[in-house]
């Protein structure tokens, strides 16, 4: 693909977590952090509208209680910050931390069929927490169903208590 075309542009080449605002968590947490950053990375479709300056990299962070999505060009320059409340995501991120505590302990102890009723459940609040996140920037970052998912990855990371 050429610099020119649309699915190299419109994409994340980097994205970080602010250090100031992300909690260590446990090592299951730690190690889907990473692995959300490699996937988030391998394969996304993010864009700004009506801009052309990706490819982009994005540093998700917390200012004063909110959600900060820093967006920088290739090289690194600031081109947008979008600040989102966090109040619509507190009842899903309580929700879904409490499930991935059950999750993570039958994981270690439970039967399959238990395992895959809890993680059917993470799942749906975890969807349901990507399509919020994508309504939440609509009209100003532009990211498919499997990048909000990813993204809502790291952004529950910024929360996770160690």
């Amino acid at each position: 693909m050429s610099e020119s075309d649309p699915q190299e542009r419109n994409r994340l080449v980097a994205v970080t977590l602010d250090e100031a605002s992300i909690g260590r968590g446990t090592a299951d947490q730690e190690h889907e952090r990473q692995v959300a950053i490699y996937d988030l990375i391998e394969d996304n479709s993010f864009e700004l509208p009506d801009q052309d300056l990706g490819p982009y990299r994005l540093n998700i962070a917390l200012h004063d209680s909110k959600l900060a999505f820093e967006v920088c060009n290739e090289q690194g320059a600031l081109l947008i910050v979008h600040i989102l409340s966090l109040t619509p995501f507190r009842s899903v991120l309580k929700e879904y931390f409490m499930v991935c505590e059950s999750y993570y302990a039958a994981i270690r102890t439970a039967t399959s069929s238990q395992i895959e009723a809890i993680d059917m459940g993470r799942r749906a609040l975890h969807n349901e927490a990507s399509t919020l996140l994508i309504e939440r920037l609509h009209g100003k970052i532009s990211f498919d169903h499997d990048t909000a998912r990813r993204l809502f990855t790291l952004v529950a990371a910024l929360h996770w208590k160690g």
